[in-house]
């Protein structure tokens, strides 16, 4: 009896695809609509203004103008992402 498995057979050597979760467009970025901002599973990042939200969660730009990344008012450490027509001044 062989005491090693054949060189042919393996159980091993499979995994799932990724999925390039992530920030596509970072703070002070030009948008235009349309435009993914965030792809995500759950919502690790909020929608702000001129921001939508798809049924995967992903966050995507309705209107032209510069991403915001910002501290949600009232909840502890939520953030939410917005784009803005003029950046502000820092």
């Amino acid at each position: 009896m062989a005491h090693k498995k054949g060189g042919g057979s393996t159980r091993n050597g499979r995994d799932s695809e990724s999925k390039r979760l992530g920030v596509k467009k970072f703070g002070g970025e030009f948008v235009i609509p349309g435009n993914i901002i965030v792809r995500q599973r759950g919502t690790k990042f909020h929608p702000g203004e001129n921001v939508g939200i798809g049924r995967d969660h992903t966050i995507f730009a309705t209107s032209e103008g510069y991403v915001v990344f910002e501290r949600m008012r009232n909840r502890a450490g939520q953030k939410q992402i917005s784009v803005v027509a003029e950046l502000p001044q820092q």
